[in-house]
Order: structure tokens, then sequence, then C-alpha cells
């Protein structure tokens, strides 16, 4: 996975971001993890569709279309939940309650960029 930071309306945020490369990865996602730290997110590209059976902790999902805009959020997101988006391309997973944190809305342009 590549390490990069978000980037929220333009502006380099706190949030560390891993970027999926593979799509063993995108399948992986935060399968595993124990928690997410509050400035950590994953980014997996291409997405349009995620699901949270086996995790152990709730999360926030952003549905980012191919002009880098967020079209639907959920947040709080609980396990065994299967969550689909068609006209996304992106999707960010965030720790519960994250998006609302960071003033993520509907309309806003998301990206990243890669860390050195």
């Amino acid at each position: 996975m590549k390490r990069a930071r978000l980037i929220h309306r333009g502006e380099s945020t706190r949030i560390a971001l891993d970027v999926t490369e593979h799509a063993f990865e995108r399948l992986h996602g935060l399968l595993g993890r124990s928690c997410l730290d509050a400035t950590q997110a994953l980014w997996l590209e291409p997405c349009n569709a995620v699901h949270t059976f086996g995790m152990r902790f709730s999360i926030d999902v952003v549905f980012i279309d191919d002009r880098n805009r967020v079209v639907a959020i959920h947040c709080n997101v609980q396990r065994g939940r299967m969550l689909f988006c068609w006209r996304a391309r992106s999707v960010l997973e965030m720790n519960a309650n994250a998006a609302h944190v960071c003033g993520i809305g509907i309309g806003d342009r998301l990206a990243w960029r890669a860390l050195p």
C-alpha cells in the first residue's frame, strides 16, 4: 500500500492514508485490524462497494465519484453490513464519526497526496 495524506477542499489534513494499489489490498481492506486511529484512514480505488463482515470496530464510509466529489457518507457503520454506491469510483474508510469531525460533507472534494 501507498502512504499518503488526505486532501480536503484543496488543503492537506492530518489524516494519514493507506492507499490500496492491488485487488488483494482492496479485498482485505481493514480486516484483521483491532482499531483505526482517529488520524488514519484507508482509500480504496477503484471501489464502489464495501462490506464490514469480520470487522472488529465501526467505521465511516465515504463514497467518492470520478471527479473526486463526495457522493454519499455512511456514519458509524456496524459489523456485518454491505454498502454500495454505483456512482462511486473510490471509497474512504475512516474511524467511526471521523467524517463528521473532519467536516466532510456531500459535494466536498477529496483527494490524496503521496508521502515521500
